[in-house]
């Protein structure tokens, strides 16, 4: 087996694309379009895929497709992450622009067209905006384990009622007119700049009880993200680590890792909440919405039977089997990637220092060929997830690729937040 030396490390995403800073009016170009249905259709549905908490769904663009989509309340306008689609969709006018994003760079280049005819099932839109990355900083791809080719949001919900199934992997889309009475706990939510908003109550050892205004956003893996209080650093909970929490639109995203004592959501509450906090001067300090105190992600949406009703301003929840799930944090230490060649190849981006990987003697650059005597193969990508942060004191025999001979490593997760 031949290891590959040249390829880009994947960091562990946090999707922070409501703080895109786009230098341009979208408004001007129709954003009260919306998705319709033809021949008097008025619902749908669709199966989609979820990795890593996140949901994935085929859509068509300009007739071309299907490709894979990752679904984001958080997002507007459309962005295509992959820039080899721009032969495959022909587009005719592009215009250059910059984005501002947060983390270590300052700004990244794209192209805007509204040139995009979208269909997701039996549901099309005609000119939807759409940014194209001339280079792709997320390395989605990498990091689900399949091809990615962008990320849609705004557009979708704004059109329907949207009932996301997190149990059975399905969604439901239905024309607002002929949607019934919605079952399910209520939560107002607050747009601005067509991102959704609560404004609950978490609870902190610092502070007690304070409020705060979270995006919901279903495009992030984490739990919670606290990224500022009262335009100020968030304190810190003890104890604390610290490590990479992933990549923005401006690069990589430093921070810690702790917990808070609790969270409300209508009428549920969660107590011991994994949750990350972002480097100041990465995230918050570069924000454009002042208001936010951080982001609500999937790994406590994926909990409920969920509603969207953007017409409404409203979502509705309704736990289910996911709801007592603990909320765990990788046990060894290890930031994986990806390769699709013949087959799934997962090798190791990153490894925390004093983390049980670190001690296990695992590096950088070595491809995990096999778990437990069972070839890598037989694993799916949340399988492997899944067994990283499994039990505290859990031993796992990594089989490892090094170079050009195997090396056994037996790894012992430890629970370290």
């Amino acid at each position: 087996m031949k290891y590959r030396t040249n390829q880009i490390k994947a960091h562990l995403l946090i999707f922070i694309l409501t703080l895109i800073g786009l230098q341009i009016c979208f408004s001007k170009y129709g954003y009260a379009q919306k998705f319709t249905f033809k021949n008097g259709i008025k619902r749908d549905a669709l199966n989609f895929q979820k990795i890593k908490n996140l949901i994935i769904i085929p859509i068509y663009i300009n007739g071309k497709g299907p490709f894979n989509f990752l679904l984001d309340t958080g997002v507007d306008p459309l962005i295509i992450t992959d820039s080899k689609l721009l032969d495959t969709l022909q587009y005719k006018n592009l215009r250059p622009i910059k984005i501002n994003g947060v983390g270590e760079k300052k700004e990244i280049e794209a192209l805007f067209s509204i040139e995009s005819t979208v269909s997701i099932s039996n549901a099309s839109m005609n000119n939807i905006p759409t940014v194209i990355l001339k280079e792709d900083v997320f390395n989605l791809s990498g990091y689900l384990g399949m091809k990615i080719h962008g990320l849609i949001g705004f557009h979708f919900f704004n059109s329907f009622v949207v009932k996301v199934n997190y149990v059975n992997s399905r969604i439901k889309f239905i024309l607002p007119e002929v949607s019934k009475q919605i079952k399910g706990s209520k939560i107002e939510l607050e747009f601005l700049e067509n991102k959704p908003y609560i404004n609950t109550l978490l609870k902190t050892q610092q502070m007690g009880e304070i409020p705060v205004k979270l995006i919901i956003d279903c495009g992030a893996s984490h739990a919670l993200s606290l990224e500022t209080y009262n335009q100020d650093v968030f304190p810190l909970p003890n104890p604390n680590i610290s490590g990479n929490l992933g990549v923005g639109l401006g690069g990589e995203i430093s921070g810690n890792i702790g917990r808070i004592s609790g969270l409300k959501l209508g009428v549920y509450k969660f107590d011991n909440v994994l949750t990350n906090f972002p480097d100041f001067n990465d995230v918050a300090g570069k924000a454009k919405q002042k208001e936010r105190t951080g982001n609500l992600g999937s790994d406590i949406l994926k909990r409920f039977h969920i509603t969207y009703d953007y017409q409404n301003k409203a979502m509705y929840l309704k736990k289910n089997d996911f709801f007592n799930q603990p909320f765990e944090h990788d046990m060894s230490g290890i930031e994986l990637y990806t390769i699709d060649e013949d087959g799934m190849r997962y090798f190791i981006g990153r490894i925390e220092a004093g983390s049980p990987a670190e001690k296990a003697g695992l590096l950088v650059n070595d491809e995990i060929t096999g778990i437990n005597f069972k070839k890598i193969d037989t694993y799916s990508l949340n399988e492997i997830t899944s067994a990283l942060k499994s039990t505290d004191g859990q031993v796992l025999v990594m089989e490892i690729w090094r170079k050009d001979h195997i090396v056994i490593k037996i790894l012992k997760l430890k629970r370290r937040i």
